[in-house]
């Protein structure tokens, strides 16, 4: 019997924790040359949004978003669902309705079996059944090693786009899904995952961010964005740059994984999360090893993190409630005081 390479053996980083640093993309988009913007053009890169949005008129915008990594799990199946949930992600994160999908694939043909492939579109013609629209095309490769995402379109009312630039000082900070993903997968990796905590974060992982649409609805509800590969603190840095603002965050509020704590003890960290530090650790105030390794923890199909105006955060609660979904507060945006360091954690 032929054996199968695991996946995560062809992931130098895997999931979002592949992605390239936050400075390192800084530079790379930053051009000295000025081109035309078309003027429907609401979301571009020149900002750090979850996706692009284009005005179709009639008070309603398309959603454009890419995302695609090396596998993250070794199950093909899995790996499959999980790249598609955390592409879907993008267009909830930006208050939108997902409304087709196509495919990114590269495969090494002369190391990993075709039935594997298969495996990992099949996984995402589950997501994609799931988020309510169709695996509708795509385009391969062969390649060195494996990748896969989504290319997806959807469709927002342009008055409830929400943007990373929307908060408010006095918002409050929830976050949907708990920390440490990127920490278990490493351990995955490793071979020294317990089976529980391989389950429990591929069942986090594969749940879809289908909320952000109807927090969209909700005026209380200023910014939103998903915590991916950067980790929680470079998202927040996100938000807090694009609206000018400071953030305080409750590390004992800040939800993680059960069992999280003996794979730190471990050091079965992704090479994502120093690189996360290393990227923008200076812009905030001293934190202590043990907040490093879940702050900056790269996450793959991560949760939302939600700006709240306080006086209707109730409002908000009762949404999840009612959804019955997982809704923690970790903090709050308060003015910024003109220095470097944006983000205190107590």
């Amino acid at each position: 019997m032929i054996e199968i390479p695991k996946l995560t053996q062809f992931s130098p980083g895997a999931g979002c924790g592949c992605k390239i640093s936050a400075g390192d993309l800084e530079t790379i988009l930053k051009s000295e040359i000025k081109y035309n913007v078309n003027p429907a053009l609401l979301v571009g890169n020149n900002t750090k949004d979850d996706a692009a949005v284009f005005d179709i008129g009639k008070g309603q915008s398309i959603i454009s978003t890419t995302d695609f990594f090396t596998p993250i799990v070794d199950n093909p199946y899995d790996f499959g669902q999980i790249a598609s949930v955390n592409a879907i992600s993008d267009i909830y994160a930006m208050g939108g309705k997902p409304l087709m999908a196509i495919a990114i694939l590269g495969w090494p043909i002369d190391k990993l079996p075709i039935s594997s492939a298969k495996q990992v579109i099949e996984g995402a013609r589950k997501v994609c059944d799931e988020a309510g629209i169709s695996l509708a095309g795509g385009h391969s490769i062969e390649i060195s090693d494996p990748i896969f995402g989504l290319a997806v379109t959807g469709i927002v009312d342009t008055d409830k786009i929400k943007k990373n630039n929307g908060a408010k000082e006095g918002d409050k900070l929830f976050l949907t899904k708990p920390l440490g993903i990127g920490i278990i997968a490493t351990a995955e990796k490793k071979g020294k995952v317990e089976e529980k905590d391989r389950l429990e974060a591929v069942r986090l992982m594969t749940s879809l961010n289908k909320i952000g649409y109807n927090l969209s609805g909700l005026e209380s509800v200023n910014a939103i964005t998903d915590v991916t590969g950067f980790g929680l603190l470079g998202h927040l840095l996100e938000i807090c740059e694009g609206s000018n603002l400071n953030a305080v965050i409750n590390f004992d509020k800040v939800p993680v994984i059960e069992g999280l704590q003996k794979y730190i003890e471990m050091k079965t960290f992704p090479g994502g999360l120093f690189k996360n530090y290393k990227s923008y650790g200076h812009k905030v105030h001293e934190i202590t090893e043990q907040q490093k390794y879940v702050l900056c923890d790269a996450q793959t199909s991560g949760g939302l993190l939600v700006s709240v105006a306080p006086d209707k955060a109730d409002e908000v609660m009762k949404l999840m409630l009612k959804e019955n979904h997982p809704f923690y507060e970790i903090g709050e945006l308060v003015k910024y005081n003109n220095e470097e360091k944006r983000i205190k954690v107590v």
